[in-house]
């Protein structure tokens, strides 16, 4: 579960490296984001080879999509999976990534919600 300040890891190659989350969209009342909802955060660091590309700039806000948390989530076959860190895959305006390739697979349940364009760059699904 993330809320407003979590530090997240960012696993696509846009350049971002760490981020900070701001606010949870989905309603004035969620506290919490889970797998597939979106946030919007703040970039606060870059990785080394980015800082010549200038694709994605330091301290900018971004919307993203949380891709991996540290709680544990039932899958399809009702076994319950958990990831080692909290993190998201950054999205543009029109809700399509801005990376062209995402690093690790990504849950089932974002095939549920009809992501195609983050899972047709993605490693694969589990």
């Amino acid at each position: 579960m993330i809320q407003q300040q979590t530090s997240l890891k960012v696993l696509d190659n846009s350049g971002a490296k760490k981020v900070k989350c701001i606010k949870i969209l989905g309603g004035s009342k969620k506290k919490y984001a889970t797998l597939g909802d979106i946030i919007v955060i703040s970039v606060q660091q870059l990785r080394k080879k980015s800082k010549k590309i200038k694709k994605i700039k330091k301290k900018e806000i971004y919307n993203a999509i949380v891709i991996n948390t540290k709680k544990k989530n039932k899958n399809r076959t009702g076994y319950f999976k958990n990831f080692s860190s909290n993190s998201i895959v950054l999205l543009n305006k029109q809700t399509s990534p801005i990376a062209t390739r995402i690093l690790t697979p990504i849950p089932y349940l974002l095939k549920k919600k009809k992501l195609q364009k983050i899972i047709n760059i993605s490693l694969g699904i589990i």
